[in-house]
């Protein structure tokens, strides 16, 4: 490789007369080039870690991710969220920690100027070495290139050692690497594997969930452990046209009611739909959803039963989503993943709570038809279909750690699709890590309940009949590895997630 001296340039000019930046610029893994190359030039992709354990973490991250934006340096990719232990002083509060990909024409000096003027602006001042701080901002790649000066080394010279930024750095890749910046990447890494070899040598996925690092979701100014036990989200039709229970509900009263019993069943999740999805349903505006809407979400958050639950808004309309998080909604789900309303995405990252991202095709009136249909592997269709969703949710401004995935079992599929489905979950999260490791760490929720599926194979032309076969079906579910199920009839449900949830957590302890 060759190894250069450049003066390195800012908006300033140059940055000390006597200052020079070491660089050295990986073109193919563990190849050499002959000729020099400009560090400051193009745009080139980068990895920022980031952490905070002082004040409001999650507002810190989501201030340092705008002001960062605001820079010059454009995200495209988000890791997990992972609440951590304190390293090496540990008398202080736990870390969040996160990073992101991004693209920016930002020198790495300049780059490192305004990561360090981030820090400032945000309250971060002098203190002891590894103490607490409101955000923590380092860059851990750039580009293709290994940059030594007196106060920036890249790559970061702890990577190696810290389970808590090589958890979120692995989230940012691929099982298959996509790039030849990404292949530098791992070839930087201390490991002959790269960074793959690396994250398995300090404990890899084993490391999640134990008491030092946590994968979590924020919701509700709480940090959810989503893995721990399947959550139960109970479905609350305001519709008069619903395949299941359409016209029982549009009360307040009866809504209340029946929210009353589905908690009192054991859902964890309200789910609370004022438009028909169901196949061939007539669309209505946004206001007559919000008409429907607003008069229950509003009885049913005032209820004391919902002190310690969720209520989820099942909506493919911006200003609906926006209504009814601003009434206090705390998660978003759109059976459109954004397709059906182009404001979507942007309003949801505005919005800074939970997004549910369905897979479908077309909307209920074209999702049954032929073309809709066709599939030569569902399984892999459907998760490079989810993947271009979060994608796009990503360049919107919606972090991975707030997108929670549901492959639409239902929804533009036939009964051996969705059967497909429910057995393939672990395939549908292995072809999404090949493009994102974050995003096949997302929640899954499924949603079988009542489908029209279970009745043609149970001949059970009636919905309200098919209670057993949507037992069966969420138990395969579970088993593949879903987190939430969507369900009508929440107390046999809740019963027969339990016993999943404990012979999982047996046949870990044998593991």
């Amino acid at each position: 490789m060759n190894l250069f001296k450049k003066l390195l340039p800012t908006k300033n000019g140059i940055v000390g007369s006597q200052k020079y930046c070491r660089a050295t610029f990986c073109s193919i893994p563990h190849s050499a080039v002959d000729h020099s190359v400009e560090v400051h030039s193009s745009d080139q992709e980068v990895v920022i870690a980031l952490g905070s354990n002082v004040g409001d973490r999650l507002n810190n991250f989501n201030q340092a991710l705008q002001l960062m934006r605001k820079s010059g340096i454009h995200i495209t990719k988000h890791g997990c969220l992972y609440e951590t232990a304190p390293a090496y002083v540990t008398d202080q509060p736990r870390f969040l920690n996160s990073a992101v990909r991004a693209v920016t024409k930002l020198g790495p000096h300049e780059l490192l100027g305004v990561l360090k003027t981030i820090e400032r602006n945000m309250g971060r001042s002098g203190g002891i070495r590894y103490g607490p701080r409101p955000i923590d901002l380092d860059i851990l790649f750039y580009g293709k290139y290994q940059i030594g000066s007196d106060i920036l080394t890249v790559p970061h010279e702890r990577i190696w050692e810290r389970p808590f930024v090589m958890a979120p750095l692995m989230d940012l890749l691929g099982s298959v690497i996509d790039s030849d910046t990404v292949a530098c990447w791992h070839s930087l890494s201390t490991d002959s594997d790269g960074l793959f070899g690396l994250w398995e040598k300090l404990g890899g996925e084993s490391l999640i969930g134990k008491e030092g690092m946590k994968r979590v979701l924020p919701i509700r100014n709480h940090l959810w452990e989503w893995s721990k036990k399947t959550s139960v989200m109970g479905i609350l039709n305001l519709t008069p046209d619903s395949f299941s229970d359409g016209g029982k509900f549009v009360s307040v009263q009866n809504a209340v009611s029946h929210v009353r019993s589905m908690i009192s069943g054991g859902a964890d999740i309200i789910d609370i739909g004022a438009q028909s999805t169901r196949p061939m349903a007539s669309r209505i505006s946004a206001e007559q959803e919000l008409d429907r809407l607003i008069p229950v979400l509003e009885a049913v958050l005032e209820m004391p039963e919902m002190e310690e639950k969720l209520v989820s808004v099942d909506t493919f309309y911006s200003d609906v989503a926006s209504e009814a998080v601003n009434k206090g909604a705390h998660l978003i789900n759109d059976v459109s993943a954004g397709q059906l309303d182009p404001n979507m995405l942007k309003m949801v990252a505005s919005l800074d709570v939970p997004y549910i991202a369905m897979h479908m095709r077309g909307d209920p009136t074209t999702m049954q038809s032929s073309d809709n249909l066709q599939y030569s592997d569902v399984c892999s269709q459907v998760a490079s279909e989810l993947f271009s969703r979060v994608k796009d949710a990503e360049l919107s401004g919606v972090p991975a750690w707030r997108i929670i995935l549901d492959p639409g079992i239902g929804f533009s599929k036939k009964t051996e699709h969705n059967l497909d489905i429910l057995t393939g979950l672990p395939v549908i999260r292995s072809e999404i890590a090949k493009r994102s490791l974050a995003a096949s760490h997302a929640p899954l929720l499924i949603g079988p309940s009542r489908k029209r599926f279970l009745g043609e194979i149970c001949n059970r032309p009636a919905a309200g009949e098919r209670d057993p076969a949507t037992i069966a079906s969420v138990t395969a579910g579970i088993f593949g590895g879903a987190n939430i199920v969507r369900v009508h009839n929440v107390r046999d449900n809740v019963d027969a997630v339990k016993v999943c949830d404990a012979m999982l957590k047996e046949r870990s302890i044998q593991l």
